[in-house]
């Protein structure tokens, strides 16, 4: 008994040690207000998420629009960080020229009047698509968007070159390796400055790839996110951060985050010593689409002095009401 109570103490002090040693705290969280918002799609046309799968084509189902941006442009990235969002999340694709575009879907078909795969086509060529035909909030019958834009779809370079300074998640959409050898290329070329005001998460394969490459960058799989949350949850609370959680990206769902040793702040402040940004996710429900905390009700799930992240699909409605409450709370001071 006595040489186990020992064993004990010694593997405690040994994970006490590993939690001595400080990674420096990422850029791409950091800000002079929190919490910081992340506008998931930046400022973009809202659609049902019942049923949804991967090849659902979400153009075809969107509720009347409020506004006319659209997804992915550098219009609606704009937008987003005028309307509060700190950080705006995009989506890449490879060309045939050696460029990333910046577009959400595998396919052209469904939101432009382009056919076949977006990594099919040299970055000239996609620039000629009409970025908002596809878009029908009546099933097909109207649609509203059609020839509305003249924007033409923008460059990874070009959006960060027209956004110097600001954040951004990149989204691969593929799990193949090779597009993960692409990006890391892209990233270790581009100033450092630049490159840590960036993280990227997709699918394991090219992500594997991008961490080896360029592991001072915060990077997020559904696989790591799990490794990392499941290996917290084990040995937590012994103030031990598991290396699977460093520089990781971490979506924390409202309705399990209870489950996790410190939560909200000392999680938060763990996670942030080892490189990682947490941010608050809409409820996780099996089978259902990823949510952000997109109503007015749901701020509720944001803790008090959190200095942490949110994620959002309406940057519109939780910006503006982050802002209010903020002026309130000056107000009150």
């Amino acid at each position: 008994m006595h040489v186990f109570i020992r064993l004990i103490f010694i593997i405690f002090a040994l994970l006490q040690a590993g939690c001595a040693t400080q990674i420096a705290p990422s850029k791409f969280a950091q800000a002079e207000q929190f919490p910081v918002l992340l506008a998931h799609r930046g400022m973009s046309q809202t659609y049902s998420a019942v049923d949804v799968q991967n090849d659902t084509c979400t153009a075809m189902r969107i509720y009347p629009p409020t506004h006319t941006y659209i997804e992915n442009t550098t219009s609606s990235m704009q937008a987003a960080f005028d309307a509060g969002a700190q950080i705006v999340e995009i989506d890449i694709h490879p060309t045939t020229d050696g460029q990333f575009a910046v577009f959400h879907d595998w396919m052209l078909d469904c939101r432009t009047n382009g056919k076949g795969r977006t990594r099919d086509f040299a970055m000239a060529d996609l620039k000629t698509l009409d970025l908002g035909y596809g878009y029908s909030a009546d099933g097909g019958k109207t649609f509203p968007l059609r020839g509305t834009t003249t924007e033409k779809m923008p460059s990874l370079q070009e959006v960060l070159k027209q956004f110097t300074g600001k954040r951004f998640l990149i989204n691969i959409k593929s799990n193949d390796p090779e597009e993960g050898r692409l990006l890391a290329n892209f990233l270790k070329d581009i100033p450092r400055d630049t490159r840590s005001l960036l993280a990227v998460y997709g699918g394991q394969k090219p992500l594997e790839i991008v961490r080896n490459s360029v592991p001072d960058i915060i990077t997020m799989s559904n696989d790591s996110l799990k490794d990392c949350l499941l290996s917290y949850l084990a040995i937590g609370w012994s103030g031990y951060v598991p290396t699977s959680c460093h520089y990781n990206l971490i979506l924390m769902p409202y309705n399990y985050a209870h489950f996790f040793w410190g939560w909200p702040h000392v999680f938060n402040t763990r996670m942030q010593s080892v490189g990682s940004a947490v941010f608050i996710a809409g409820p996780y429900e099996a089978g259902a689409a990823s949510r952000g905390i997109d109503s007015i009700s749901e701020l509720e799930h944001i803790p008090d002095n959190y200095r942490g992240g949110v994620w959002t699909n309406q940057i519109q409605r939780i910006g503006h009401a982050l802002q209010q409450r903020k002026l309130e709370s000056t107000n009150q001071k």
